[in-house]
């Protein structure tokens, strides 16, 4: 009866604004309960206040070198797998599917161009990108949620140690050098799985393949695949740190800072290869 009458006079006081002073009486003295905002814009906005300092460290030459292994590790051959395999299904699957409509209007020997225009253009560094963000950025945004749920970021403050500069730049300066190579080999691995389809399926020899990839890909359209994985790649460390930063602090924050540094990720990417292919397109029309 007594434990009933409490939650009426809870469930009251919340209702009327009002604490209720036997609940009160049941916290400890001295704790606060912190809860951070969940609404995306306030994510999106802290992403980019981190964003800012991260930019303004990295123009200074402040890398934040302490662990710095770990995460090119964490960031690099772990992904290796998973990144080969997404990038042999998609070249089979873009090699099949573009084969099969270009087979129609007899156009199969000009399969390497589209390739390179579709699949390696595109496709290889956002899927790419995509892997390290699931695998990696979820990983970060959890490690360092769960850092903040225990109070070791407050522990860092209380040592005058920066957690941008311990937590953020070192996982930012991973991924931004990792995510290039692994886009590179995504790469390989792709147009070779493509290749190989087209010249036992449709006897497409692959000298004529590979000829077509490599006169569509000129050297600034490799330049800017590697521009893009470099921009991905932060794009993907920022998100998850910051979301890691601004985690709940309850035992579903962790969880939850996870997932949301993957779609906060995914979504960034997919604007800024928009906002690219836009730019791209407006000064080939100029």
């Amino acid at each position: 009866m007594a434990k009933a009458d409490w939650r009426f006079s809870q469930r009251a006081s919340q209702q009327s604004g009002r604490p209720d002073p036997r609940y009160m009486m049941q916290q400890p003295k001295g704790s606060t309960v912190h809860r951070e905002p969940d609404y995306p814009i306030y994510h999106a906005a802290m992403a980019l206040l981190l964003a800012g300092q991260v930019m303004h460290r990295l123009l200074r030459g402040r890398l934040g070198q302490r662990q710095i292994m770990d995460h090119l590790m964490c960031a690099g051959p772990r992904c290796v797998a998973s990144v080969v395999a997404t990038n042999v299904c998609t070249g089979l699957i873009f090699g099949i599917q573009t084969a099969r409509e270009m087979s129609r209007f007899g156009a199969v020997s000009s399969l390497g161009s589209a390739f390179a225009a579709g699949y390696c253009a595109e496709l290889a560094p956002l899927l790419t990108a995509g892997v390290l963000a699931c695998q990696v950025g979820s990983a970060f945004a959890a490690e360092i949620a769960s850092m903040k749920l225990t109070q070791q970021i407050d522990a860092l403050k209380m040592l005058r140690t920066d957690p941008i500069d311990y937590l953020v730049m070192p996982r930012v300066i991973a991924c931004g050098v990792m995510l290039p190579t692994l886009t590179v080999l995504g790469l390989f691995c792709g147009v070779m799985s493509g290749g190989l389809l087209t010249t036992y399926v449709y006897q497409l020899p692959m000298g004529t393949f590979l000829g077509g990839v490599r006169s569509s890909l000129a050297v600034s359209d490799v330049l800017l695949i590697v521009g893009k994985a470099i921009l991905f790649g932060l794009v993907i460390a920022i998100a998850s740190c910051s979301r890691g930063l601004t985690a709940a602090l309850h035992g579903k924050g962790v969880g939850q800072s996870a997932t949301s540094a993957v779609v906060m990720a995914w979504i960034a990417l997919f604007v800024i290869n928009l906002m690219i292919a836009l730019f791209s397109l407006v000064t080939l029309v100029n």
